[in-house]
């Protein structure tokens, strides 16, 4: 095995696996128009995008050299354009490229350093401020759990309520669906939250 590995999908596999995604239907239909919508609040289907071509051509590796002076601690980048997240170990033996969701809108997204000053498997959840004022139908708190919109785990960022967890939704991610958090897999949340560390740098470009 080489010494510097990583992980992500064939070209192939990422393009069947785009395809499935967006050929998943949305669980807002219903048939009768004056019907209480058929999903979770919390977990809305994603909003229609046109597809993104330039993910199949940006979601690929990176070196860390161009955003980061060292890897002490360990380093996670989150290219927000290509909707990917990299995590390099501080020794530089392990390499990983995981696709993710990202916010909504401009306006809910961040950009910049930070670090992780917090990990917490089977999170709970509550909406900010913020959030309760445009859904104010939201539950104050959601205990762990399969409905907990932070999925299995999570990495508290030094920005207050922004976070890298997972999610239960799986149709989240590769798509601007969130509401300023990063979100993956719950198998690859796993990965990273068995890698990252307390001080671990992240970088959002």
């Amino acid at each position: 095995m080489s010494s510097k590995s990583f992980q992500f999908p064939s070209r192939r596999n990422f393009l069947t696996g785009t395809a499935a995604l967006l050929a998943t239907p949305a669980l807002s239909q219903v048939t009768d128009p004056d019907a209480e919508p058929a999903y979770d609040p919390l977990r809305p289907p994603p909003e229609p995008e046109p597809p993104v071509r330039r993910n199949i051509s940006a979601f690929r590796a990176k070196n860390w050299q161009p955003y980061f002076d060292n890897l002490k601690n360990g380093a996670i980048l989150v290219d927000i354009d290509s909707r990917a997240l990299h995590y390099w170990s501080a020794d530089e033996t392990t390499y990983k490229l995981f696709p993710s969701s990202v916010p909504l809108s401009d306006d809910l997204t961040r950009r910049g350093r930070t670090q992780v000053v917090r990990k917490v498997e089977g999170p709970s959840w509550a909406p900010t401020p913020n959030m309760r004022k445009r859904n104010p139908e939201w539950p104050s708190y959601v205990p762990p759990g399969p409905d907990n919109p932070l999925g299995s785990h999570a990495l508290y960022l030094s920005w207050k309520y922004y976070r890298i967890h997972g999610t239960h939704d799986t149709r989240k991610i590769g798509r601007k669906s969130s509401n300023g958090c990063i979100g993956l897999y719950n198998e690859h949340i796993a990965q990273l939250f068995g890698m990252a560390k307390i001080g671990t740098q992240v970088l959002l470009i």
